[in-house]
C-alpha cells in the first residue's frame, strides 16, 4: 500500500512541475505584489493597536484598498499557518497542526497540493520569491519549480548597542531587543525590500507574482539603531488582568508562555520588549515604504494587486503570555489588506466582518482568472472588495493542535479544546477577553450556533517532517500542560509581581 500511494504522490508531483500552460500578455492579467510580514499584531496605525506605533507606510496602503480590521490566521505559528495559507488547505484537512520542515515529509503525503506561487507560475506569471514566504527552511521546497527567480537574505554580523535595549543574561535569543549600530544595508529586511525595488526596476513581459517575506517584527527585536530611537519611554503597557488564566481550562492556559514570564518580570524588561516590537514594525513599515514609492514610480503600478498580511498576531503581556501560540486575540488576530488598484467599490474603506486568511489562495484566483484546484478551502473575498459592508456568515476559524478551534464572528470568541472544554467572550463588551462566559447557561444558544461549525472530521497528525510542537492537543494531551504547570510553580516560588493564579 505505501508504495502505492508513494507512486500516487511522486505522479501528482510530476503533474504540478510539468503542467503545460500557455503563456497569457501581461496588459492581460494584473500583477500580484504580496508581503508576507512575520508575527506582526494590531501594533499599526490603521488597526489602532499601540497609540505609540509609527506605521505611515501600511496606514496609506490601508487608506487606498480594502482593510480587513477583523481578520485572523489560519494558526498561532509561522509554520502551521503558511502551510495553510500558502498550501491553500485547513491543518484539520491537511494534517499539518504543528510546525514542519515540509521538505522532510514522507513521499506522497502533501505532494497533491499547489503552492499558491506555483499555480502562478503554471498559469503564466512569473514568480519572484524573497525570503520567508513558506516557513524557513521549508522555502526549500519545489523551490526551483516554484520560482523563476528565489534569493533569501539575513543580516550581515550587526553590532548590537546593547547597554540601550534589553540583552537577558542569561542569553536567550527570542528576549533579545536592541539597537544595531550597522548601516542600513547590513539589516536583512532592508535587503529584502532592495531585492524588491530591483525587480520592480526591470521590464518584465509575463505577468508576476512578487512575494517578500518581511523578518521583523519576529523575535529577537534587532532594528537600526534609527528606527529604535522613534519610540521614547515610557512604552504605554498593554491592557493586562493579572488573574487573567483564572476562568481558562487548563488546555487553554497551557498556551501561556510562563517561562518567558520568568526572566521578563525578574529584569523588569517588559518596557524594552515592547519598545523593540514597535521600533521592529517601523522598520518593516519603512521597508514596506521603499516597495511602495518603486512600485508607484514603476509602468507597474496601476495593474498591480497589492497584498499585506501577518502570519499571525503576537502577544506582548496580554493573557500573561509573550509571542504566539494562543487561540486568543492577540495572536489570532492579523493586519490584512488588499489593494486592487483596477478599482474596487470598496477601495478606502474597511471591512470589519471576521475572515480568515485561509481566503487568500481563492481571493487572488479569483481576481486574476485562474482555476483554482478541487481541494482548496475558503472562499474568494471578491464580493466584500465589492461591498466591504456585506454580512459574513462564516466564522474565521484557527487551529492550534488536532482539537483545538476557535471561531471568531464579529461579536463573539467560541473556542473548545481536544478535552472539550470551551472558551466563550464577547468581543462587543469585552474585547480584551477577560472574562470567560461559556459556563454561564444563559450563552449555551450562542455556543451551540458556533458549534456547528467546528470541523466534522480531522485529518491524522501528520507524522514525518515535525519539528516544533509546543501544544496541548489530541496527539499529546499532557506535556505541554505539565511544563506550563511547572512554570507557574517557579514564577509564584521566585514572588514574581504579579502572581499567577490557575484553579
Amino acid at each position: 500500500m505505501n508504495s502505492i500511494l508513494k507512486t500516487l504522490g511522486y505522479t501528482a508531483l510530476i503533474s504540478i512541475e510539468t503542467a503545460i500552460v500557455p503563456k497569457i500578455n501581461a496588459q492581460e492579467k494584473p500583477n500580484i505584489l504580496m508581503f508576507c510580514v512575520d508575527d506582526m499584531n494590531d501594533w499599526v496605525g490603521f488597526l489602532g493597536g499601540h497609540p505609540q506605533t509609527i506605521t505611515p507606510n501600511m496606514d496609506r496602503l490601508a487608506s487606498k484598498g480594502v482593510n480587513f480590521t477583523n481578520a485572523h490566521c489560519p494558526a498561532p505559528g509561522c509554520s502551521p499557518s503558511r502551510n495553510s495559507l500558502i498550501f491553500g488547505i485547513e491543518p484539520h484537512n491537511s494534517g499539518l497542526y504543528p510546525f514542519y520542515n515540509i521538505n522532510n515529509i514522507e513521499a506522497g503525503v502533501i505532494d497533491s497540493y499547489y503552492p499558491l506561487p506555483l499555480l502562478f507560475r503554471n498559469n503564466g506569471y512569473y514568480t519572484k520569491g524573497i525570503t520567508k514566504v513558506w516557513h524557513n527552511p521549508d522555502n526549500a521546497y519545489l523551490q526551483d519549480s516554484t520560482w523563476d527567480e528565489y534569493s533569501s537574505h539575513g543580516d550581515s554580523n550587526i553590532q548590537l548597542i546593547k547597554e540601550e535595549g534589553y540583552y537577558p543574561d542569561p542569553y536567550v535569543k527570542r528576549l533579545v531587543a536592541c539597537p544595531g549600530s550597522n548601516p542600513l544595508e547590513d539589516f536583512m529586511d532592508y535587503k529584502n525590500a532592495m531585492q524588491a525595488v530591483d525587480f520592480l526596476d526591470k521590464s518584465h513581459e509575463d505577468p508576476f507574482f512578487l512575494a517578500i517575506g518581511f523578518i521583523r517584527p519576529h523575535t529577537p527585536f534587532i532594528v537600526p539603531k534609527e528606527n529604535y530611537d522613534r519610540f521614547q519611554v515610557p512604552i504605554q503597557e498593554p491592557p493586562i488582568k493579572a488573574d487573567d488564566l483564572v476562568d481558562i481550562p487548563i488546555a487553554g492556559q497551557s498556551n501561556a508562555q510562563i517561562y518567558v514570564e520568568i526572566p521578563m518580570r525578574r529584569d523588569g524588561a517588559w518596557e524594552k520588549l515592547r519598545r523593540g516590537y514597535l521600533a521592529s514594525i517601523n522598520f518593516i513599515d519603512d521597508n514596506v515604504g521603499r516597495v511602495m514609492d518603486a512600485l508607484d514610480k514603476s509602468p507597474y503600478a496601476d495593474n498591480t494587486i497589492i497584498v499585506l498580511w501577518s502570519d499571525h498576531g503576537f502577544h506582548l503581556g496580554e493573557k500573561r503570555t509573550y509571542s504566539k501560540f494562543s487561540l486568543w486575540n492577540e495572536a489570532t488576530r492579523t493586519p490584512f489588506i488588499i489593494y486592487d488598484p483596477r478599482g474596487q467599490n470598496g477601495n478606502g474603506l474597511q471591512c470589519d466582518e471576521s475572515v480568515g486568511l485561509i481566503n487568500i489562495y481563492r481571493t487572488l484566483c479569483d481576481m486574476t482568472g485562474i482555476e483554482v484546484p478541487e481541494y482548496v478551502d475558503g472562499i474568494s473575498l471578491t464580493p466584500w472588495l465589492d461591498n466591504p459592508k456585506l454580512e459574513m456568515e462564516k466564522p474565521a476559524m484557527t487551529t492550534w493542535g488536532r482539537g483545538n478551534y476557535t471561531l471568531r464572528s464579529k461579536e463573539w470568541r467560541y473556542t473548545r479544546y481536544f478535552d472539550g472544554s470551551e472558551e466563550l467572550y464577547s468581543e462587543t463588551c469585552d474585547p480584551n477577553e477577560w472574562v470567560n462566559l461559556a459556563n454561564n447557561e444563559r450563552f449555551d444558544s450562542i455556543k451551540d450556533e458556533f458549534s456547528k461549525w467546528l470541523p466534522k472530521t480531522e485529518a491524522p497528525q501528520v507524522s514525518s517532517g515535525l519539528e516544533l510542537y509546543n501544544v496541548a492537543d489530541a496527539d499529546s494531551p499532557i506535556l505541554n500542560i505539565n511544563s506550563f504547570l511547572n512554570n507557574v510553580s517557579k514564577y509564584n516560588a521566585e514572588g514574581l509581581q504579579p502572581p499567577l493564579y490557575i484553579k
